[in-house]
Formats: structure tokens, C-alpha cells, sequence
């Protein structure tokens, strides 16, 4: 399988990498003259990325409930558009 291939069969873990390495390289060239121990640094890393991860999931969540109710208006999970309400 090339990496292409892969990056298309998984988008989500391709989006979270790329997210990852950016908000990494920020964090490092943010905190750069702070002083933080080398303990500090793994810490901050490992959350930047789980955080790259979290963003990469809940932003997910839109694209899910757009595959799934197509149509404007549509109550989830449903598939039905709403009743249309009674004039007086």
C-alpha cells in the first residue's frame, strides 16, 4: 500500500499527525526560552498531542451527524423532515 493510499484510507489519523506536528512545533517555539526540565517537556508534548487528537475526534463529530442527515431540517435519526407548523 503506498502512503498515499494510506493517507486517503485514513484521514483522521492523517488529520491528527498533521494537527499534532504543527501544534507541537508552536509549543516549542513558544516555550523555547522558558526553562522547562526535560521531564516538563515530554509532559507538554504528550498533551499537545492527545489535545491534537481530542480536536481531530470532536471535529469528527460534525462531519458524522452531516453524513447522516443530508437534508436540512432533518430531526437526527429521524430522516424525516420536521412537521411544519399550523397557522391560525
Amino acid at each position: 500500500m503506498s502512503f498515499k493510499a494510506w493517507i486517503a484510507r485514513h484521514p483522521r489519523l492523517t488529520a491528527w499527525a498533521v494537527l499534532a506536528v504543527g501544534m507541537v512545533a508552536i509549543l516549542i517555539w513558544a516555550a523555547r526560552n522558558v526553562g522547562l526540565l526535560p521531564g516538563q517537556w515530554a509532559a507538554l508534548i504528550i498533551a499537545t498531542i492527545l489535545l491534537a487528537g481530542l480536536c481531530v475526534w470532536i471535529i469528527g463529530w460534525e462531519k458524522e451527524e452531516d453524513e447522516q442527515d443530508p437534508a436540512a431540517g432533518t430531526p437526527p435519526g429521524t430522516g424525516e423532515k420536521p412537521p411544519e407548523p399550523e397557522e391560525k
